[in-house]
């Protein structure tokens, strides 16, 4: 495949970013790939396992000449990164980031971005409960789905440049308005992760279990909410911070949902419980045969690259 971006730009270099470049060079689409990362410790990591092909010291010097600038950091951080490194991006490039919220970070992005330079909102759906430079592999986006957010001021070649690079990365790309965008990922994203946060401190909780109970005996039902909940804290709390509203509502939904279970078990209501897990049965069905997981015992886990 032939170069789409001549210089690439990571600002931040944890699993997705080491991800984007272990795939660029799979994929051969990009000449170039500079990165930063705030953590000294970080940027001396990249350097030590040929994560990016210079590592610099500042973002503003990452970004210098660069085509297509990935912010893979923290939304909650996004507007000041983007007002940091707005004086050194080339005219005529692209920013785009891989937040899991997109309304707040276009609000808070693109202001800074200067004329002429085009910004596109991004999120690529894919992930582990590893974090870190050495966490990333080339196929972390392969099969799976990327959102790309257009709006009535989003220049129709740089987003169309941005999805081919995508999909040259492995990614189904899909375009989506930033609201909805919210709300998809409230109901897919959000409120689940917020749950397996809440049942592993339930757990923690439970004295009458013991820790090594937990440990030991922990169901994949469990054991599938503790790797969830494994996932970065920084990450997580900007995204309820900043996804609030869309968040709460699910939540309310989820509570409704909730009570009328509690209602069910409490009066012995067996037909609706049946009823109720014949449905939410067919969505995991649904979702294996989209290709999107396997239907393993180990949900198709055991054999992804670590």
């Amino acid at each position: 495949m032939s170069v789409i971006y001549d210089r690439v730009a990571l600002i931040g270099l944890g699993l997705i970013a080491s991800s984007m470049f272990w795939a660029m060079r799979r994929a051969g689409v990009a000449g170039e790939v500079a990165g930063y990362a705030r953590s000294e410790a970080t940027r001396e990591t990249a350097r030590r396992i040929g994560l990016c092909d210079r590592v610099c010291d500042t973002a503003r010097e990452a970004v210098e000449g660069a085509d297509l600038v990935v912010l893979c950091i923290p939304v909650g951080v996004m507007g000041d990164v983007a007002r940091e490194i707005a004086p050194a991006l080339k005219p005529g490039s692209t920013v785009t980031d891989v937040g899991s919220v997109k309304r707040d970070v276009i609000d808070n992005v693109a202001p800074e971005i200067p004329d002429g330079v085009h910004f596109v909102a991004g999120h690529p759906l894919a992930g582990t409960e590893h974090s870190g430079p050495e966490s990333g592999f080339a196929e972390l986006f392969d099969n799976r789905w990327t959102l790309l957010i257009s709006a009535d001021d989003t220049d129709p070649q740089a987003l169309a440049k941005l999805r081919r690079f995508w999909e040259a990365l492995g990614a189904n790309v899909e375009e989506m308005d930033a609201d909805h965008h919210d709300l998809v990922l409230a109901v897919t994203s959000h409120a689940p992760h917020l749950i397996a946060y809440t049942m592993v401190g339930v757990a923690d909780d439970l004295r009458r279990v013991t820790d090594s109970e937990v440990i030991k005996y922990s169901a994949a039902g469990f054991r599938d909410f503790t790797r969830i909940a494994a996932s970065d804290p920084t990450m997580w709390r900007d995204v309820f911070l900043k996804n609030r509203e869309a968040t709460l509502e699910i939540l309310g939904r989820f509570t409704e949902e909730l009570f009328a279970l509690q209602r069910a078990i409490r009066t012995g209501d067996g037909d609706h419980l049946h009823a109720y897990f014949t449905r939410t049965r067919a969505i995991r069905r649904g979702i294996v045969e989209a290709g999107q997981d396997t239907d393993a015992p180990d949900f198709g886990r055991a054999n992804r690259p670590k």
